[in-house]
C-alpha cells in the first residue's frame, strides 16, 4: 500500500505560500495598501469637493431667487432683496458667502424684473481643489401696484 497523496491543488497553494514569503517580496503588501489607500482617499475627497460645491451652488441659486421674489413685491425695493438674500445665505451656508450680493431693477423682454446676483467663493475641502468664485443670479417679475 502506498501513502495517501495530497491533492494537486493543495500542493499549488503550499508552493504559492512559500514563494510569497521570499525576502525580496516582504512588505510589498504594505506598500500596495498604502498606494491604493492614497488613491482611494484622493478620489473620495474629489467626490466630496464636487458634492460640496454643487450643494453650495444650489443654495446660492435658491437664495438669489428668493431675494428677487422678495424685492419684486409691490411694497419692496431691490435693497430689500439684497438683505433677504444675505440673511438666507448666512443662515444656510455662512456669512462669508453673503459678502457680495447685488440687486437691480431691469427689464427682460419688455417686462420689469428684479435681478439679484450673488458672487461667492467655491467651498474647498482642505487646501487642494479649485479656487475661484461662483456667480449666480435670480430673477422675478415686479408686481404692479
Amino acid at each position: 500500500m502506498s501513502a495517501p497523496r495530497a491533492a494537486p491543488h493543495a500542493l499549488r497553494g503550499a508552493a504559492a505560500r512559500r514563494r510569497s514569503t521570499s525576502p525580496a517580496e516582504r512588505g510589498s503588501a504594505i506598500a500596495e495598501f498604502v498606494l491604493v489607500a492614497a488613491l482611494v482617499l484622493a478620489l473620495f475627497l474629489g467626490v466630496v469637493q464636487v458634492a460640496l460645491a454643487q450643494h453650495a451652488h444650489a443654495l446660492l441659486i435658491d437664495a438669489a431667487a428668493e431675494g428677487a421674489r422678495w424685492a419684486a413685491r409691490a411694497d419692496r425695493r431691490p435693497e430689500d432683496g439684497v438683505a433677504r438674500t444675505r440673511a438666507l445665505i448666512t443662515r444656510s451656508l455662512s456669512a462669508r458667502y453673503a459678502d457680495d450680493v447685488a440687486a437691480r431693477a431691469t427689464t427682460r423682454e419688455g417686462m420689469a424684473v428684479v435681478e439679484v446676483t450673488v458672487r461667492a467663493p467655491l467651498p474647498l475641502v482642505g487646501l487642494l481643489g479649485p479656487s475661484g468664485t461662483m456667480v449666480v443670479s435670480g430673477h422675478a417679475l415686479v408686481e404692479g401696484g
